[in-house]
């Protein structure tokens, strides 16, 4: 029945996000809470939410500040000379755009943290996407894909979990898996340009006075200038720096009501090395880790504001103006607290997980490493890597072992379905991401999920033709 329960109450939660039925934040509550009274959880359910939300404040502090302290940012101008120089280096191409993110996304993950990479992608390219009237859904599905590829990295968290877990070095884990990753990475890059040549086409669709042949690969420009083309002068380059001049007037005038119009009230142009210095040190402090992170945002914030707008009733309309973003990510993460206690409390996880173990036949038993792969996909989007890691896989490990597939292999496997996993309403990182951009998450989902499926699928295919995931 707890089994039933589980998968039943993940697939309502998913249908109704994703059709837009219920907003994230009353799916979260309202769809665990009833599975969970059926679970026959009774009173017990109150305790079993608060104790998964002991474990949420630190992130939905860290969240909290960090969308205060970027927003800020963002008002203030910081990030306008970096737009620019975007666009100046990618042009008015929403191909090259769009590839750009992955390419940022991709190398900021080296770091190891998802909060890291998406503050720092979305800070860097939602002014660009919203400069050439792009949709910020293709942002953070390209942001979700490279970000998720990368998240096998040793010090990035599931494969360090995998090898402690199976107890075996995690170097023998990654290092047979660096194919796969490259080959993840191809899978996302070419997944990149193609959105990219969908927003193309669809900005040529809704406004082909303005883009027109500009969006054609063949005539992208930087600055006025033509890229390509054998003229030197002549009517068809008088037509080209037009059309660019009227691209740039469209998204000048279109920023009017934004964040980032050129003639808003919050900036401060004579505070840009200040504001410029202290994020470097927020970033140092994150990446060092020296003390937590929320405390981090909190004291940035708290110094960003206090310098660029000394009057307390600035600071207090600053703290109005990002409150929308705050309160929708905020009560996304103390809402997915109920689903996680839910899911603990009531023993759905640890049934769902002895289940799928019980029901793999005897005669699968060689190929327990594909079906590890496989089953990480699903499994840890609707868990914790924990859970997961600790809780399943040693189980499959010692099933497969049995067949003389090693831990490594099997510890391989399961780190293919991270691309999955990190798109999951579990993971605080996904929820910043969805947030600072603006974007409903059944919007990314419907965007993000089968794609970061096709990655996690390529990576195990790789994996098992390179001889790092065998069968037994």
């Amino acid at each position: 029945m707890l089994v039933l329960l589980g998968f039943a109450m993940i697939a309502v939660f998913m249908v109704l996000i994703m059709t837009k039925k219920l907003t994230p934040v009353l799916a979260l509550i309202i769809v665990p809470t009833i599975f969970g009274l059926f679970a026959g959880a009774g009173l017990g359910i109150g305790s079993m939410v608060m104790d998964s939300m002991k474990s949420m404040t630190s992130t939905a502090a860290l969240l909290m500040f960090a969308i205060v302290y970027f927003g800020l940012m963002i008002d203030v101008g910081l990030f306008d000379p970096l737009v620019r120089f975007i666009l100046r280096k990618l042009g008015n191409d929403p191909a090259k755009v769009v590839l750009g993110t992955a390419i940022l996304a991709a190398a900021v993950s080296l770091d190891g943290d998802g909060s890291t990479t998406f503050i720092l992608t979305t800070a860097a390219m939602l002014p660009v996407y919203l400069r050439l009237k792009m949709s910020p859904v293709v942002l953070t599905c390209v942001a979700g894909l490279a970000n998720g590829t990368m998240n096998i990295l040793p010090w990035g968290g599931p494969t360090a979990r995998a090898a402690t877990a199976l107890k075996v070095d995690v170097n023998d884990v990654f290092v047979p898996m660096v194919p796969s990753l490259i080959a993840g990475l191809v899978v996302v890059f070419v997944f990149s340009w193609l959105l990219g040549l969908q927003e193309r086409n669809r900005l040529r669709a809704t406004a082909p006075e303005i883009w027109g042949d500009v969006a054609d690969a063949g005539d992208v420009f930087d600055g006025g200038t033509r890229r390509g083309g054998s003229g030197t002068g002549g009517s068809s380059d008088v037509v080209v720096l037009e059309r660019t001049e009227t691209l740039v007037d469209l998204a000048d005038a279109g920023l009017t009501a934004t964040a980032l119009d050129p003639h808003r009230k919050t900036l401060r142009p004579k505070l840009f090395w200040f504001n410029l210095g202290l994020t470097v040190a927020v970033m140092v402090m994150l990446v060092a880790n020296l003390v937590p992170l929320p405390y981090v945002f909190m004291v940035g914030s708290a110094i960003a504001l206090l310098v660029n707008f000394p009057k307390v009733k600035e600071q207090g309309a600053q703290l109005v103006a990002h409150a929308p973003s705050i309160v929708a990510v905020v009560s996304m993460v103390m809402a997915a607290a109920v689903l996680t206690g839910v899911l603990n409390g009531t023993g759905m996880v640890k049934e769902m997980s002895a289940w799928l173990v019980h029901i793999i036949p005897a005669e699968m038993g060689p190929f327990m490493a594909v079906i590890t792969g496989l089953l990480s996909i699903p499994m840890t989007f609707f868990m914790s890597n924990d859970a997961f890691y600790f809780g399943v896989l040693p189980v499959l490990s010692e099933t497969a072992g049995h067949y003389g597939i090693s831990g490594a292999e099997m510890a391989r496997a399961c780190i293919t379905g991270q691309p999955f996993h990190l798109q999951s309403p579990l993971v605080p990182a996904i929820l910043l991401l969805v947030s600072l951009a603006k974007v409903e998450l059944g919007d990314h989902h419907k965007k993000v999920l089968w794609r970061t499926a096709v990655i996690s699928v390529v990576m195990l295919a790789v994996g098992m033709l390179t001889g790092a995931i065998g069968i037994g």
